[in-house]
């Protein structure tokens, strides 16, 4: 079955631990990006923890290879099970993570293509599917695909193969859960599950539509 990933983006740390309980038993796993991190520190990974639901750090990580594997180790330190970074970096910036990954028993993850408008400015025309071939090499554990544009996805799930591709953009950007679904393994959303009014109510709906 198609993983249901909670993009935990609140910046308010009371609130997302308040989410993730609630939602916790529909999920698979959470992702934690920037706005909770810079509001609450690396350190609510171990407050999660009790969760029991593997942890994303979606740092989109792009930096040189040194700068890379020293927030990995942190990333890992903290309790993350994985990491994700960017492509455009190059192979030894991936592999610096891919390898602290591996050392930790965790995963990494390569942005091959971002879910917004945006991104089709300089993802498209090949870039991605350089950067898909090029996480491939590294050996990285999957690809990051946007489930905006669901024919992108099945493009680079032929350069990938049986990695795994997580895709983003469920929900309020607009993919839908049902379509991509059947095209991925992990399905991810965030708002339109943390901003409802019932943020249980809209997790069940996201879960029986990776079902459909």
């Amino acid at each position: 079955m198609t993983e249901l990933i909670l993009a935990l983006d609140v910046t308010d740390k009371k609130q997302a631990l308040k989410i993730a309980e609630a939602c916790a038993p529909h999920l698979d796993a959470i992702k934690l990006g920037y706005p909770l991190i810079l509001s609450s520190g690396l350190s609510i990974a171990g407050e999660l923890e009790e969760l029991d639901k593997p942890l994303i750090a979606d740092f989109k990580v792009a930096d040189i290879p040194n700068t890379n594997k020293l927030i990995a180790e942190q990333v890992f330190d903290a309790g993350f099970s994985s990491i994700i970074c960017h492509g455009f970096i190059g192979a030894d910036a991936i592999r610096a993570c891919v390898d602290v990954a591996a050392d930790y028993g965790g995963a990494c993850f390569v942005v091959a293509e971002m879910s917004h408008p945006g991104a089709t400015a300089f993802f498209h025309g090949g870039t991605a599917e350089k950067i898909a071939a090029l996480a491939v090499e590294c050996e990285a554990d999957g690809i990051i695909a946007p489930a905006t544009r669901p024919e992108r996805v099945t493009i680079l799930r032929e350069i990938v193969g049986r990695r795994k591709i997580l895709s983003p953009g469920v929900g309020a950007q607009g993919g839908d859960a049902s379509t991509v679904a059947k095209l991925v393994d992990g399905i991810i959303v965030g708002r339109a599950i943390y901003e409802a009014k019932d943020p249980v109510t809209a997790i069940t709906e996201f879960s029986a539509a990776r079902t459909a």
